[in-house]
């Protein structure tokens, strides 16, 4: 392996700093846990999270569960 090949990352769950529009890696891993479900959710696939609770979720429903908000009737 040489300096500018990637070593795999360990199927192990990564730890985040959420921020607005973005999220820093400080423990490096393949995936999150759901704030709300606790379902891992692969980084690449990480699109919802919230800054002041720094928690991730893994889908809008999730976050909108998280918020009390109901969908539906």
């Amino acid at each position: 392996m040489n300096r500018y090949e990637r070593r795999p990352v360990a199927a192990t769950e990564a730890e985040l700093e959420y921020g607005d529009g973005e999220f820093r890696v400080i423990r490096p891993g393949s995936f999150v846990r759901c704030g709300v479900t606790g379902v891992p959710i692969p980084l690449d696939d990480l699109r919802y999270w919230n800054v002041a609770a720094q928690e991730a979720y893994a889908s809008p429903q999730a976050k909108l569960a998280r918020l009390g908000i109901k969908l539906g009737g």
